[in-house]
This record gives structure tokens, C-alpha cells and sequence, in this order.
């Protein structure tokens, strides 16, 4: 976890996994670097809203693989679900729901699946592609982390590659041109962006 500058009540807070997707962000904005997987993103966000005071909203700038053909670009999250997280089996065990998707209350209407694993065959896309078109390692815990802390939070992804064979590869061979799209973004649609 690292944090770049200080979070204030009148100001957004932008959150990415790593530096090699915050690489052009150009704002005096504070930066929240997680960490890849569901843990370090949900910790290094309740870390940083615990120590205070909470940001006027919480921006989640980051890339998503492409669970089906087609998709490209830059898109707002409007569902995110975890896909490896059995809640139905966890409820006929306990009788209490976890782990159910959540809806953002922003513009968007994409589905987002979430998950510690980072796809890279081709049945586990197939597989994931039944319920959402892309997938990430943090959207989930951040978007809990910041429901449970009262913060609205916006989920933003750009495909970096089709999940499947080879998307390691493609996702390091692609980063950077990420990284440039969702600083462009932020520019045009988050507040205060440049100062």
C-alpha cells in the first residue's frame, strides 16, 4: 500500500492496484496504490478511510480483461461480482447471504467479476464469460470497502487484453497504453483532476 498525497473531504481520491497503471496521471489529486488481489485492495482502501477523513468520492482507475470478444475501450462499472466466492454455498451452510453483487450507483451498466485468480485460459474465460464481459483482481473488496465506509465510489476499467491464453503477456505489453486512457479519462470526468 502507498498512498501519494493526502485524502481531504472536498477532493476524490483515485485508487489503482499498481504504478504501472497510475504511470500518466497527472493531478495533485491523492493516489492510493493497493496492491493486486481482492486483499490488498480492500485493506489498503479501510486502512486509508480509517485513518481519515474520507474523500468526496473514491475514483478506481484500473485494467480488465476481456472476457468476451468485442470488447475494448474504457468502461464505467455499473455491477461487480466476485467470481470466485461461493455465496450460495456459504448460505445453505450458514443461512446468511455473503458475498451478493453490488451495484454502483453510477452511470454505467457493465458487469465486472471479480477475483484473486488472473485469467489466463480459455475455459476459465468461457466459464466467467456466462456472467460478466470483464474481469479484474480488486473491483469487489473496493467496492465493499467503500459501501461499508459510506463513500460513493466509481469503478473504471480499460481492457488491457482478452482474459484467456496468453494474457499475461499481453496485459505487461499493454499496460502502458492503459495507463495513458484511464489518465485521459480521469482528466475529462473526475472533478478537481487538474488542479
Amino acid at each position: 500500500m502507498e498512498l501519494l498525497g493526502d485524502i481531504a473531504p472536498d477532493r476524490p481520491l483515485l485508487v489503482l492496484a499498481v504504478k504501472e497503471e497510475a504511470q500518466f496521471l497527472d493531478t495533485d489529486l491523492p493516489v492510493l496504490l493497493t496492491g493486486m488481489g481482492k486483499v490488498n485492495a480492500a485493506t489498503a482502501l479501510a486502512t486509508a478511510l480509517a485513518r481519515g477523513p474520507h474523500p468526496s468520492e473514491i475514483v478506481n482507475l484500473g485494467t480488465a480483461g476481456a472476457l468476451r470478444a468485442g470488447w475494448t475501450g474504457t468502461h464505467v462499472i455499473g455491477t461487480v461480482v466476485q467470481h470466485d466466492f461461493d455465496g450460495r454455498l456459504l448460505a445453505t451452510l450458514t443461512g446468511e447471504s455473503y458475498g451478493a453483487p453490488l451495484a454502483l450507483p453510477a452511470d454505467g451498466d457493465v458487469v465486472l467479476a471479480t477475483g484473486d485468480t488472473f485469467i489466463s485460459d480459455e475455459a476459465a474465460r468461457a466459464r466467467l464469460a456466462e456472467r460478466a464481459p470483464l474481469v479484474d483482481m480488486e473491483g469487489y473488496a473496493l467496492a465493499h470497502a467503500a459501501a461499508l465506509a459510506g463513500v460513493p465510489l466509481r469503478l473504471v476499467k480499460h481492457v488491457s487484453d482478452e482474459a484467456g491464453d496468453g494474457a499475461d503477456r499481453t496485459w505487461r505489453e499493454s499496460v502502458a497504453a492503459c495507463s495513458r486512457e484511464l489518465a485521459a479519462w480521469a482528466a475529462a470526468h473526475v472533478p478537481a483532476y487538474r488542479a
